[in-house]
């Protein structure tokens, strides 16, 4: 019988050593869950992903790209 433990490690490993691959291969799963269920579970396709991510340890990089717009936003302001 396969040792699932190992198995989750060696994918939160190359998670972490992969992180914008890993969080482009969740997208697009995500993106492609949406679509086949015509966006009806979108909140929880969503939650889903942002789950994997955390679990994987891997950083949302739509998200990260976010939070840097928004914060050169708020320093233009601020100047």
């Amino acid at each position: 019988m396969p040792d699932f433990g190992d198995m989750a490690n060696k994918a939160k490993e190359f998670a972490g050593d992969h992180d914008q691959q890993s969080d482009e291969g969740l997208d697009k799963a995500a993106e492609f869950a949406d679509e086949k269920t015509g966006g009806k579970y979108g909140s929880q396709v969503q939650s889903g992903e942002d789950k994997a991510e955390s679990y994987l340890g891997v950083q949302d990089q739509d998200q990260q790209g976010q939070d840097q717009q928004g914060q050169n936003q708020q320093d233009q302001r601020g100047n």
